[in-house]
């Protein structure tokens, strides 16, 4: 191809958008949305994220041959709109032939697709299960795009050392266009960056790295896309945990490409990051899943006040309705620190006594516990008998019920089956106790971008800095079972992300004795993991799809 003829500008529209797994035409319906705004904005071409028809990840979906048949229809409606002579498209489905399923990318340009591209690295470990549904496709060629040979690896392909990308620099590629589903956890942004300038480095070719945005189940993909030029500047950054599309330019300079426009936005740290990680899972989660209202036991303590606090931050006050259930050993601080939160939230309150139904069960149980010394049995009755009436409330009124434990009490078993742990979705389920306490403060002092909720103290201070109790028997803390939290969430945070031994982590300081204790309260509970309510993935590894351990389980390390 001669000088003269050469396309020296490119502009590519990133599609950092919220697919819903198995909405097929609604995923259509967004992509011919987002390709008719990006043609108003002047784009030669549309990058979506992997597997952006299907939703991601579609798991099991994927086996279904009408399913992969649904999606193939879209990709070619799709493909049939770029006849009008707009933009050309990168969309990723889920598509066979007689040698297999693959995760793949159809490039659209002229009426037609112009070509096809499947995933080589298929990621197995933590929350990803590819290789049960999909087959590794074939190391891929560059894609002629208007003159412009583009190198489009998939995800995992750029994050494994399969040499996926190396293999498109030296077969010519130009710029390498990712479509990505790359699901939150604390510092991802950082790991993302990292990865891709590696492969600048090692390429000596631009990369443009496009993230899904929306909750899916456990997972919330956070969206922040970003390109790095080949000179390792970053060329631009776009938002985290927002919807966009945003138009980047770029421009052949001395032989390569180089982005010269793109948005550079600011991406938030620690507490924010988490908290609206946490916020958008749940919304995405309610209502995507068809719920009008939640509805959650709102008790005088932290966890509670804390969803509560997401909860209307991601519905809005009318959506929510907290229900106080009140015992003799609730404290009148309890009763009014809910009623305070409640109304600093400005959500639904009611107050429904279980004095009555708690009896009850103690009296139908009586003869068979006569002679038996009350415990954690009556305890239990109480959770149990809190579970059932929110339960009835959710069927009454259609309402999903908030389930609120914390990762902390997770991991030890500090929870009621069929009693605090009813619900249908948790959003602080994968954080430790600190870590909720630290999101309360942060959200007393902000608001975060697209929250429903107001301003100011939402979560009393008082509930803040009194001692945690489930306050189900007289003058109780949970410290008088469990370890100050600050130590139990670092011995479990060594456990659990770290996979550290136990002589290791008593090395760090900690009593011997406790840390075995504790090894075994996490190994017991696994069975009630099992049975608790999805909830969002914040950390590296949460329990159910990144750490999956047997629930009949006698090894304990003893060194």
């Amino acid at each position: 191809m001669s000088d003269s003829n050469e396309t020296n500008t490119l502009r590519i529209a990133v599609a950092q958008l919220n697919p819903t797994v198995g909405d097929v035409t609604g995923n259509l319906a967004r992509a011919r949305e987002a390709r008719a705004d990006a043609a108003r904005q002047g784009a030669d071409l549309v990058l979506f994220t992997e597997l952006f028809l299907s939703g991601y990840p579609p798991e099991d979906l994927v086996v279904k041959p009408a399913f992969l048949k649904a999606c193939r229809r879209a990709v070619d409606e799709l493909a049939a709109d770029t006849a009008d002579g707009g933009p050309g498209v990168i969309v990723g489905f889920p598509r066979s032939d007689e040698a297999g399923r693959y995760n793949a990318i159809a490039v659209l340009d002229g009426g037609k697709v112009v070509a096809v591209r499947d995933k080589v690295d298929l990621p197995n470990y933590g929350e990803f299960d590819e290789k049960r549904v999909f087959d590794q496709g074939a190391m891929p060629g560059p894609v002629n795009f208007r003159g412009i040979r583009l190198g489009i690896p998939i995800c995992e392909d750029i994050w494994g050392d399969l040499g996926v990308c190396e293999t498109l620099a030296e077969s010519g590629a130009e710029i390498l266009l990712v479509p990505n589903g790359s699901p939150y956890y604390r510092g991802k942004v950082d790991i993302r960056h990292q990865v891709v300038l590696k492969q600048v480095i090692e390429t000596g070719l631009p990369m443009l790295y496009a993230a899904q945005l929306g909750g899916q189940d456990e997972l919330v993909f956070d969206g922040a896309s970003f390109a790095f030029n080949a000179d390792r500047t970053l060329a631009f950054q776009m938002s985290q945990f927002e919807e966009t599309l945003a138009l980047t330019t770029w421009k052949r300079e001395g032989g390569g490409w180089r982005c010269t426009d793109g948005p550079m936005s600011k991406i938030p740290e620690k507490e924010e990051a988490d908290y609206r990680a946490c916020l958008l899972g749940f919304r995405d989660y309610v209502n995507k899943n068809g719920f009008k209202t939640v509805v959650l036991g709102l008790s005088g303590g932290i966890d509670s006040a804390v969803c509560a606090a997401i909860a209307v931050d991601a519905l809005g006050e009318e959506r929510v309705r907290c229900i106080m259930l009140p015992y003799r050993y609730t404290s009148e601080d309890s009763l009014k620190d809910a009623a305070d939160c409640a109304r600093a939230l400005g959500c639904g309150y009611d107050v429904v006594p279980i004095e009555e139904p708690v009896q009850g069960f103690l009296s139908s149980l009586s003869e068979l516990f006569e002679g038996t010394e009350e415990g954690i049995t009556e305890e239990n009755l109480q959770s149990r008998t809190r579970g059932t009436i929110l339960m009835a409330i959710s069927n009454k009124f259609g309402s999903m019920v908030v389930t609120t434990g914390n990762k902390s009490e997770m991991s030890v078993g500090y929870a009621t089956l069929y009693g605090d742990m009813n619900g249908g979705f948790n959003p602080i389920k994968d954080l430790y106790k600190m870590q909720v306490y630290a999101l309360a403060r942060w959200r007393n002092d902000n608001v975060p971008a697209g929250a429903l909720g107001p301003s100011g103290e939402v979560i009393p201070v008082a509930i803040i800095d009194k001692a945690p109790s489930a306050e189900l028997r007289a003058n109780q803390t949970d410290q008088d079972s469990l370890p100050p939290y600050p130590v139990l969430d670092d011995i479990l945070e060594c456990l659990v992300e770290m996979e550290m031994s136990t002589e290791e982590i008593v090395a760090r300081g900690h009593d011997e004795a406790t840390v075995h204790r504790i090894e075994h309260l996490l190994y017991i509970a696994e069975y009630k993991r099992r049975q608790s309510a999805p909830g969002v993935k914040i950390t590296k590894k949460n329990f159910g799809r990144d750490r999956r351990y047997p629930i009949t389980n006698r090894f304990r390390d003893r060194g």
